[in-house]
């Protein structure tokens, strides 16, 4: 068990389960993806440690970026989403492959959805290390799932609490 802050959190995902399931993924995005260069759009905060992971798994060319947004606060997510960091690169005619730390009710990836359809993508598919199915209320399901997990608030991996345990190797759930 481990402390952040005022919460406790119990070993969930380890580092060992984390890294053979992102090369699995690796080779998924790899074979759908042969003979195309996509774009990668990374979403900060949580998902840089799963984008550099990813990315060295992956045997096609690739392009990465990163992009900021937020919907959380503190436990839970706001149901708003505020773009604070946006793309830089054209995105017209596009494959576009957004890498996701975690879907949970899928605000986010609504949002990012419509925007990036707007700007004229040729194509748009979604990686994500975490998928919360029975928290999803908005978007379509994530082409590419590391993991499905129960609706509870997870840290580690990327993942934090109020700022921090982003630095954790495992995954945590709340206790």
């Amino acid at each position: 068990m481990i402390k952040i802050i005022d919460k406790e959190f119990i070993p969930y995902i380890s580092d060992k389960e984390i890294g053979e399931r992102v090369k699995e993924l690796g080779a998924e995005i790899s074979k759908a993806y042969e003979g195309k260069k996509p774009l990668l759009i990374s979403v900060l905060n949580g998902s840089f440690i799963f984008t550099a992971d990813l990315i060295r798994t992956i045997k096609t060319p690739v392009e990465v970026t990163f992009i900021r947004v937020a919907s959380y606060e503190a436990l839970k997510t706001s149901g708003k989403v505020r773009e604070i960091l946006g793309l830089k690169e054209n995105i017209f005619d596009r494959d576009i492959l957004i890498l996701e730390d975690i879907v949970d009710t899928g605000t986010t990836l609504e949002h990012l959805m419509e925007a990036f359809i707007d700007l004229g993508t040729k194509s748009i598919k979604v990686a994500t290390l975490l998928h919360k199915p029975d928290a999803q209320e908005k978007a379509d399901k994530p082409d590419f799932v590391g993991f499905e997990i129960p609706n509870k608030f997870v840290v580690g991996y990327g993942l934090d609490y109020e700022g921090y345990g982003r630095e954790l190797k495992e995954i945590y759930q709340l206790r």
